[in-house]
């Protein structure tokens, strides 16, 4: 294991989350970072900034350079470059973790967010990777480490947001074509988690409670040290935290949990992520006696569950959710069915909406019953492509408030 002391690392995005993770790891060694981020002010909503990540640096024995950089911003990420090469002599390792995220389909994503994600994500990455490189080629400890998945090509990973998952997948494609490119010059690698890490931007997809079925960032920054003190010639590769971490030595995972015990919430583009969800429990049934002629509106699983949401809906529900839903089941009970959460104390029941929805979500109706009945987080049902959503993705999360009401009553 080749230690970090002395050594460069240029790390984008590091003033916090996994990118600050990885950073402080190094420090320990003694190492030198470049924080290449945009917050210098603090943010109302997201904590750190480059400066707050430029002294917990030192603090533990690492230095610091905080530079203010957009990715996209040639100019921006080449004076960065420049400054990192006058105060610490070269660059040796350079660690691609910015990224933007948007998990909307095709025709509820705006233009701007597609340019966004694929300006940081690829064009950031690319961008970086070629402005550093130079440097990287004159190191004893060459590497380059990008934040991004397994080129998985399920559509499950593509359905419900094919631009960023085309953003994502550039980075991985990164890694494929400059691992080839540098071989034997540059280790270039992979690094993506085997389950949710509760960072800022994760709370911001799925609130505050999320964070209970998520590993800390500790799990990501262990793995980047063991990838980053490997040698040149690993390179190529497509690394899960988990897996490389086992080979290390570790094996007890809890200790990265945020809440031991708790299921893990599987993080996206992996085939097991399906399987995971499987093992979140037994599937709810609501007998339904065989040959019941009556309509799937008046009887059965779906309307049994309509008829509890009916009586937890009250006017505080509704204030504080604000939105309308629609559902279109499919399988057994299939149909359409709505909640309205936004006008008067509220409603709900089978057909179309009183008013335009804000939220449509598709799924399998017995995949429905089990998510109200708490069996299913609409997060896991979605990152697993058992859920397409299409509307206000906040509003979406919201929907969990009252299904964990629901949870004693089905």
């Amino acid at each position: 294991m080749i230690k970090l002391a002395g050594q460069t690392l240029f790390i984008t995005g590091a003033s916090r989350g996994i990118g600050k993770a990885i950073a402080l790891k190094a420090a320990k060694d003694g190492a030198n970072v470049v924080i290449a981020a945009k917050t210098a002010q603090a943010h109302p909503k997201l904590p750190g900034t480059i400066y707050t990540a430029a002294e917990e640096i030192e603090a533990l024995g690492g230095k610091a350079l905080p530079c203010i950089v957009d990715v996209r911003d040639e100019k921006q990420i080449g004076e960065a470059v420049e400054q990192a090469v006058r105060k610490f002599g070269g660059i040796d390792i350079l660690v691609n973790n910015a990224s933007a995220i948007n998990l909307t389909g095709t025709l509820e994503t705006p233009m701007k967010k597609v340019d966004l994600m694929l300006g940081v994500n690829l064009r950031g990455t690319y961008l970086t990777s070629k402005l550093c490189i130079p440097h990287l080629l004159k190191s004893k400890n060459p590497h380059i480490l990008n934040l991004s998945p397994p080129l998985n090509l399920n559509p499950i990973w593509f359905k419900n947001h094919t631009a960023y998952t085309m953003a994502k997948y550039g980075m991985s494609m990164c890694v494929l074509g400059m691992a080839e490119e540098f071989r034997g010059s540059i280790a270039v690698n992979a690094l993506w988690p085997k389950t949710a890490i509760q960072t800022a931007a994760m709370e911001m997809l799925g609130g505050a409670e999320v964070g209970k079925q998520c590993r800390n960032v500790d799990i990501m920054s262990d793995a980047a040290y063991a990838i980053l003190g490997k040698p040149r010639s690993y390179t190529g590769n497509f690394i899960i935290d988990e897996e490389i971490l086992k080979t290390e030595g570790i094996k007890d995972f809890d200790i990265y949990a945020v809440a031991p015990g708790n299921a893990l919430l599987p993080d996206f583009f992996l085939d097991e992520a399906e399987a995971l969800v499987q093992n979140m429990g037994d599937q709810v049934v609501i007998p339904v006696a065989k040959g019941d002629s009556r309509s799937a509106a008046t009887s059965g699983p779906i309307a049994e569950t309509f008829n509890i949401i009916k009586g937890v809906l009250n006017p505080d529900i509704v204030k504080s959710t604000g939105g309308v839903y629609k559902f279109n089941l499919s399988g057994e009970h299939a149909g359409v069915w709505f909640i309205d959460m936004k006008n008067g104390g509220g409603s709900a029941g089978s057909g179309e909406p009183p008013v335009k929805a804000d939220v449509v979500m598709t799924m399998d109706s017995a995949d429905f019953t089990k998510m109200f009945a708490g069996k299913l987080k609409p997060t896991m049902a979605f990152m697993s492509g058992k859920l397409m959503i299409k509307g206000d993705m906040t509003l979406a999360i919201k929907m969990e408030k009252m299904m964990s009401m629901m949870k004693s009553k089905l």
